[in-house]
């Protein structure tokens, strides 16, 4: 890789210098503004013609710009479209990004190179109102198709009490009740024969098997699908909108919410993101404890997926026996961080508290119980006939698939991608731990489901080693931006005690600039694309998540397949729909 150019130099190569404005981020990815003309051919040209290409499209995402003020060196724009490429042989990122001016907000599709740019582009129209010419199905994706606006505009609004009150009269729900009829031309379902007629299932919003409020639309013929067409939005949160609205500090308990089986993981990227705009080195013991909490989420959200997989899969005591150890880890993670499901403990620059005394014995009971219980579970699940038979080459996804759809995590490895963030770009201390990367071959329901089951085990490697090589120190740095920020010299004087009351109550004023930190979350990469324009609370938020690319491939594992693999497959994917929708 050392004798490979640049990107920067492969771009200027190919279309000129004059081509490109470089614009310098705190994260360090190569950032680059392109006129929207060259999009296309500079997309194509990254992922088809250079060595060790872009060949994953990691993000695509958008900001309003017209109310940011610390915007030097950059085009001007009203809105900007970014594109977040990945190269996993590069192990190296590149961003580009285009100008846009009002009223003309539109780019180009990139569904021709990317097929995970579908529902991205749609995300950004939904939610910005860009257009992208030549989409196959542009509509509103998160949101009702009768919602009136574009909520990450800076003009929407972020609250309820900010809007007028809702009231709907007889017309109004007529129109509601219209907008919801189904029709399938709408959906892009095709007939086959002139002759022949649709014939649908309607798999969720409300069923055990969709893991939350999902529907899936299922056009059939006889038990055979023919086409699928997920329908999402219904958890839909707001959740980077309220990015905007919240103080730096006071977001986190927000991230907990996104992947909401992964607790402080979640904080994880969102902090660490600000540590790195900030400038903040946190203690090694800061480090050592992030990292044990989150492999005990990390098996705690693998552990509910393997009980309710083998439930769908029509296996119901599994599910008892692993919640039940689920329940062993949320004791220590409650006698750790006070909470169970969202501590919301991680904070900008630290921990909320040092570890409780105690706490080594509750982690050496569990990690000397865990163990055989998975031998156990290997038996009654993995080894299961009838659960090999409904998993086995159902659902696969090869491993040039899997990147070009922008998968990651579990599901990237058991298509036989050995890439995990832990180890292809440690954070938090993890480049000092011994653990393996399971992979797997065959890509298929199976492969996924026994890749996190290995996982656990890698996991618990790791949390014995935090056990026995917790190092003394801090839980929190010395950082004037560390939330709360140091109190040593709260009451010296006036000017200190002033400057403390502020940062504890108002938070920190961040750097302007721009970061994203991706980390290994349970379920794929996790990402928090900052940008600060120097104030208590972020310009715009941008969250990353694994389970949006991941249920949009959806159609392409069950096509062809039968109506009960559908559940097999919908189950081995491992999403959450707040995940998804955010």
């Amino acid at each position: 890789m050392g004798a490979l150019a640049t990107v920067e130099e492969e771009l200027d190569r190919a279309y000129g210098p004059e081509a490109f404005t470089a614009q310098p981020t705190a994260d360090g990815i190569p950032t680059l503004w392109l006129d929207r003309h060259l999009l296309l051919p500079a997309l194509g040209f990254l992922k088809r013609e250079v060595p060790a290409p872009f060949l994953m499209l990691y993000d695509l995402t958008a900001v309003d710009e017209r109310e940011r003020h610390r915007r030097e060196g950059m085009p001007a724009a009203d809105f900007t479209v970014v594109y977040h490429l990945l190269s996993l042989d590069r192990n190296a990122d590149v961003r580009l990004k285009v100008a846009l001016a009002e009223p003309d907000l539109t780019v180009p599709t990139a569904t021709a190179i990317w097929p995970a740019a579908n529902w991205y582009e749609r995300e950004v129209w939904d939610l910005f109102g860009i257009r992208f010419d030549g989409h196959p199905h542009l509509s509103r994706i998160l949101l009702p198709p009768t919602w009136q606006g574009h909520p990450l505009r800076k003009d929407h609004p972020a609250r309820a009490t900010e809007m007028g009150h809702y009231h709907l009269d007889d017309e109004g729900e007529d129109y509601e009740q219209e907008a919801m009829r189904f029709r399938p031309e709408n959906w892009g379902m095709q007939r086959r024969h002139d002759d022949t007629d649709f014939m649908f299932l309607n798999l969720g919003p409300n069923h055990p098997s969709a893991h939350g409020v999902f529907r899936v639309v299922l056009q059939l013929d006889g038990e055979e699908i023919v086409e699928s067409v997920p329908d999402i939005g219904f958890h839909h949160r707001a959740a980077e909108k309220m990015g905007e609205r919240q103080s730096w500090h006071t977001y986190i308990p927000y991230t907990d919410r996104v992947d909401y089986l992964g607790g402080v993981m979640n904080n994880l990227p969102y902090v660490m993101a600000l540590e790195q705009l900030a400038g903040i080195e946190v203690p090694e013991r800061v480090q050592v404890v992030r990292v044990m909490l989150c492999e005990l989420f990390r098996i705690s959200s693998h552990l509910l997926f393997y009980g309710t997989y083998a439930q769908d899969i029509g296996e119901m005591s599994p599910i008892f026996y692993m919640f039940s150890d689920r329940q062993k880890i949320y004791d220590i993670i409650e006698a750790v961080c006070g909470f169970r499901m969202h501590p919301a403990w991680f904070r900008i620059g630290g921990l909320a508290a040092d570890l409780p005394r105690g706490w080594d014995g509750l982690v050496r009971d569990f990690l000397d119980y865990m163990p055989a219980r998975l031998d156990e579970y290997d038996k009654l699940v993995l080894g299961n006939r009838t659960i090999r038979r409904r998993t086995e080459g159902i659902g696969v996804l090869s491993a040039a698939e899997a990147i070009d759809w922008g998968v990651t995590g579990p599901n990237l490895r058991a298509s036989g991608v050995e890439w995990d963030f832990r180890k292809q770009r440690p954070y938090s201390g993890y480049d000092q731990f011994e653990f393996d990367i399971p992979t797997a071959e065959g890509g298929d329901s199976f492969d996924r489901c026994a890749v996190r089951v290995e996982e656990m085990r890698q996991s618990l490697r790791i949390i014995r080693q935090c056990l026995e090589n917790m190092p003394p120190g801090p839980h929190k740095a010395h950082h004037p931006l560390t939330t709360p920020p140091p109190k040593d010299r709260a009451l010296h004087d006036i000017e200190s005690l002033i400057s403390h009351f502020l940062g504890v109550s108002w938070g920190p004023v961040m750097p302007a600039g721009e970061v994203e930190v991706p980390i290994e979350g349970t379920k794929g990469a996790y990402s928090y694309y900052l940008t600060s324009d120097g104030g208590t609370a972020s310009y715009r938020t941008r969250i990353r998540t694994p389970s949006f690319p991941h249920l949009q491939v959806l159609p392409e594992l069950a096509r062809h397949h039968l109506v009960a693999d559908m559940i097999a497959i919908l189950g081995s994917i491992d999403f959450v729909m707040a995940d998804v929708d955010r």
